[in-house]
């Protein structure tokens, strides 16, 4: 899998939330940001799902 770039701007006091979070967990501020979308991303799916197989079951 390729990677593009993608530019994302925020304030100063964001990016000190950011970067503390990020170390805690001893990554990367870039690495940090990654796995939270891609866990938000995954949430979305998983939540969609959920609500579709309720649907075909008819759950209530």
């Amino acid at each position: 899998m390729g990677s593009d770039v993608l530019s994302l701007r925020m304030d100063g006091e964001l990016l000190d939330r950011v970067r503390q979070h990020a170390a805690k967990r001893g990554m990367s501020v870039q690495d940090y940001v990654v796995r939270t979308l891609m866990r938000d991303d995954f949430d979305e799916r998983f939540n969609a799902a959920v609500d579709e197989t309720e649907k075909f079951y008819g759950v209530t």
